[in-house]
């Protein structure tokens, strides 16, 4: 009887040892000197720890980026200083007709050059000379005159020696070498006149012909004229 107490004393002292030890999984209390702290373990959850954000980079030190600039110099060496081509253009050589004596167009007179010589004549002066200059207009009739040209609208007016060549009809416009003697005259107004009538002109333009003209005169021996 005994023994049987005994062992029912133990199971019941074991039984409320259980129910103490028992843990409650909806809300756990904790007591404090002062308050009551009730901790809901059923809402706890493990939330993952965000992530550390990433280091920005390290900035380049000035002596890798000095470096980092030879190299890039090295590899990419700066363009070569263009050179400037200077083409030097000769004059064309110009093909010329001849006419009356052989002469040569090299050592010619500019037509600015000769007309400060022509300025430099007095009426009855003459000189020995060659230029350079443009044909104005030739005879129409037979291409026994010429007249060429100077600055300020001037022009010399040519004829050719002894009547002993003349030159082409079309001559006008091309480029002419002439050799001979150069002077200053006044011609009569008849003579205006005749030359006039002989370079095509109208008869109300040869009608304005009223005063004799100071004209820079030359006498050709020689005549070249560009092709």
């Amino acid at each position: 009887m005994k023994k049987t107490f005994i062992i029912g004393a133990a199971l019941l002292t074991l039984a409320a040892c259980k129910k103490e030890t028992e843990v409650k999984t909806e809300n756990t209390v904790i007591e404090t000197a002062t308050d009551t702290l009730n901790v809901d373990t059923d809402t706890i959850s493990n939330t993952e720890t965000p992530e550390a954000p990433e280091a920005p980079e390290a900035a380049e030190k000035p002596e890798a980026t000095e470096a980092k600039e030879k190299a890039e110099k090295i590899e990419k060496p700066e363009a070569a200083e263009k050179k400037v081509s200077v083409t030097v253009t000769k004059d064309a050589k110009v093909d010329y007709a001849a006419f009356g004596d052989k002469i040569v167009a090299d050592k010619a007179l500019s037509q600015e050059q000769m007309f400060a010589k022509y300025k430099s004549l007095k009426t009855g002066d003459t000189v020995n000379i060659k230029f350079k200059t443009k044909i104005k207009d030739v005879c129409q009739k037979k291409g026994c005159w010429m007249a060429l040209q100077l600055p300020d609208e001037k022009e010399s007016f040519v004829k050719f020696k002894d009547y002993a060549f003349f030159v082409p009809l079309n001559a006008a416009g091309q480029d002419a070498v002439v050799s001979g003697k150069a002077f200053v005259s006044e011609v009569s107004v008849a003579q205006l006149k005749h030359y006039a009538k002989d370079g095509g002109q109208s008869d109300a333009e040869i009608n304005k012909i009223t005063e004799p003209k100071k004209t820079y005169g030359f006498l050709a021996d020689g005549v070249l004229i560009s092709k």
